[in-house]
């Protein structure tokens, strides 16, 4: 069944993004998204709601109306509506909405529209930045193919922790604040990350010659995890510009940012 002219045209202006109207349409609601946010952030400093609370209130349901009018509208004129709704997009818009309805009955839920921040994604397509995103994939794919080595040194990790904290729990004990094993392990784990609050500190002398063997491995491991995906990044560069080839000559081997053929010339075809 052929759409209506109606339903095409807002189809074109909500999802397209190759004509004026969709491009105008998407930088203004990108506009509207950061707005939102910084009423909602403004809305969480005591001093600013105390005052403008109900200026706040109304222009935040301003907001939460026109996206769920936006939201409605995208269900209307899509071509497939619940493959919209299932899709990362709808599903996003259509949690950046829920909260606002849900505040009315939970106080405080209209802080998880944060959310919203994510819907400005979409500036990658209106200002053709999608050649970016591969950028971000082939690094998605780097830590995809690295989990298994990083799951080996979180788990070893792991176990440096408990151990060093069970020893702090039994050389200092309760009486200089490792009051138990979990506390004594939160201990380690602050130590060995290097980022030691000082709310917990050794006071024996064989305590602190534990402590300074957890923040000298701290240091030690740090180089490792960066180490694995360095390694699966310039793998998986290598395997992206093996795959940029050039119609005209064959040659690959390109950068991932290359618009033309190094050796013959010929523009290369758009990568995403």
């Amino acid at each position: 069944m052929s759409k209506s002219p109606l339903r095409t045209k807002l189809y074109d202006i909500i999802f397209g993004t190759q004509t004026k109207g969709g491009q105008y349409f998407d930088i203004a609601l990108i506009i509207a998204i950061i707005s939102s946010e910084i009423v909602l952030i403004l809305s969480s400093v005591a001093s600013i709601e105390t005052r403008f609370s109900r200026s706040l209130f109304y222009i935040e349901l301003g907001f939460t109306l026109l996206f769920t009018i936006e939201y409605l509208l995208r269900l209307y004129c899509s071509p497939k509506p619940l493959a919209y709704a299932r899709s990362f997009y709808g599903i996003v818009d259509l949690i950046a909405i829920v909260p606002a309805y849900i505040a009315f009955f939970v106080p405080g839920a209209n802080y998880l529209l944060i959310i919203r921040l994510i819907r400005v994604l979409r500036i990658f397509r209106v200002l053709k930045l999608v050649r970016y995103l591969r950028d971000s994939n082939i690094l998605l794919r780097s830590l995809k193919h690295a989990q298994r080595k990083i799951l080996v040194f979180f788990s070893s990790v792991s176990i440096l922790v408990t151990v060093f904290g069970s020893l702090m729990y039994i050389i200092e004990g309760p009486d200089n604040g490792f009051s138990s094993i979990p506390q004594s392990i939160y201990w380690a784990i602050v130590t060995i990350t290097t980022v030691g609050y000082g709310d917990l500190v050794p006071h024996t002398v064989l305590g602190k010659f534990v402590a300074s063997l957890t923040m000298l491995l701290g240091y030690s491991i740090l180089a490792v995890p960066t180490g694995i995906i360095t390694a699966e990044l310039n793998q998986e560069m290598k395997v992206s510009r093996e795959l940029i080839r050039c119609p005209n000559c064959a040659t690959s081997g390109h950068e991932t940012d290359a618009h033309y053929c190094k050796e013959c010339g010929t523009h290369l075809p758009e990568q995403v």
